[in-house]
């Protein structure tokens, strides 16, 4: 029996020094369901750095690692360690599918976007030791489907009280900064609806009661997300997702929403500058409604959560130190910012790139952080300062309690908004130590 070991690595924090945390709350699907499209006779192992260490004297045949955004670095440094030894790895995940010949060069083979349609390949080859330098082979339109995940290989490890499901990958809108645009461009692929009922009821087997809607955007097919909640209904679980902010205009969907068990969508609103939404290609979001959609979506009894940008090209220095008002006007729980930053890969890069306007090109000290090019109203340094800016003010002691404790909900879910509480003075010791707040 040949062994598979799975790897999802935890980013380095600013001294080089890699990311621990006591428990991890987000888990990523990925890695379970590699797990569920391996053969049976393959051993698999799955290693979630952030909460363990990664066994490098392992006896595993084949190393495979994902790299996601600014963790990309640490994945090299494993790949590169393990080929130390002897051992064959693949990478695979968003950055490696966004620039696979980079990826190529610290790997053994590079898969590119979804797996299902080539692992078996992608593990035959490597068994008769042919393994290619790039696999890819996208997903059909329409519906794709995938195997039960294997979250029994979670066990014994400290996560949250939730786990992932997906019901459809990609998303219609097509903003120019945004790594699922690269890699879907403008689709939405569904699932079978008694797949995703399968997962849940897994989820549910093993004890769990609350899960965690991957999709990028459920509100991308209006039609598919009404039958979506009527089997949520059936099943009686509570969960949460993302998509975009018009849904707060559908009152009628709402209300499903809510009684399908929805605590909290997450909406990346980017900005609250209009220009600045046009040129990201994402001309559809109005700022001028985002307060009356908030509060509408809340009056449904769902809480929102909110990410955003900062140094878009309509953003001013006075614009982005607005936008605290505007987080705690909306008493926004937990806000989370990023520097805009044009990844390779995404049509930002290619437009910053031409313009001449990169003014770093170490593509791997991109984390969202610090400006890497030449913002149209600000200076690089200005628009890191202002980013770091805007965090620390919004998490101050004051600002914590105003946006989680001083609040009607608090008195209904006094226990919600407690650990919002916990996470926001955690995320206020991060960003004390200048690391971007997450919990993962």
């Amino acid at each position: 029996m040949k062994k598979l070991l799975l790897i999802q690595p935890s980013p380095y924090q600013k001294d080089k020094t890699v990311v621990k945390k006591s428990r991890l709350y987000f888990v990523g699907l990925s890695l379970p369901l590699l797990a569920a499209l391996t053969p049976k006779d393959w051993e698999v192992e799955l290693i979630y750095e952030v909460i363990e260490d990664i066994p490098f004297d392992t006896d595993a045949d084949l190393i495979g690692i994902s790299t996601m955004g600014h963790g990309v670095i640490r994945s090299i440094d494993i790949a590169k360690e393990f080929r130390k030894k002897g051992k064959k790895v693949i990478l695979g995940g968003y950055m490696a599918s966004i620039m696979p010949l980079e990826a190529a060069k610290y790997s053994d083979s590079v898969v590119v976007g979804d797996a299902e349609m080539i692992w078996e390949e992608v593990l035959s080859d490597f068994c008769s030791g042919r393994l290619k330098e790039i696999y890819e082979k996208p997903l059909p339109n329409g519906y794709f489907s995938t195997p039960m995940p294997r979250f029994d290989l979670l066990k014994g490890k400290k996560i949250g009280d939730f786990l992932p499901v997906q019901a459809g990958r990609g998303c219609p809108n097509s903003c120019s900064f945004c790594s699922v645009s690269c890699l879907y461009k403008g689709r939405y692929i569904k699932r079978p609806l008694e797949e995703v009922v399968r997962d849940i009821k897994q989820i549910k087997d093993l004890g769990f009661k609350k899960i965690l809607l991957l999709d990028d955007n459920i509100f991308s097919d209006r039609d598919y997300l009404h039958k979506l909640l009527d089997t949520f209904i059936e099943l009686n679980v509570t969960w949460m997702s993302q998509c975009e902010i018009t849904i707060g205009h559908d009152d009628d969907l709402l209300q499903k929403l809510y009684k399908s068990g929805c605590q909290t969508l997450s909406f990346g609103l980017e900005s609250i500058t209009k220009e600045s939404l046009d040129k990201m290609d994402k001309s559809w979001a109005k700022p001028s409604e985002y307060d009356y959609l908030i509060q509408n979506i809340r009056k449904h009894g769902i809480d929102v959560s909110t990410e955003m940008v900062v140094g878009a090209e309509g953003d001013t220095l006075e614009s982005i130190r607005k936008t605290k008002d505007f987080i705690e006007k909306n008493k926004i729980s937990v806000p989370r910012f990023y520097i805009l930053t044009p990844f390779p890969g995404t049509r930002f890069f290619e437009q910053i790139e031409k313009a001449g306007r990169l003014v770093n090109k170490d593509i791997y000290s991109y984390d969202g952080t610090s400006a890497v090019y030449k913002p149209q109203n600000m200076t690089p340094d200005e628009l890191t300062a202002v980013y770091w800016e805007l965090y620390e003010n919004l998490f101050t002691f004051k600002s914590i309690i105003k946006r989680n404790i001083l609040r009607k909900e608090m008195l209904k879910m006094p226990h919600k908004y407690l650990f919002n509480t916990i996470v926001n003075l955690y995320y206020r010791e991060q960003i004390k130590r200048r690391i971007t707040p997450n919990i993962f």
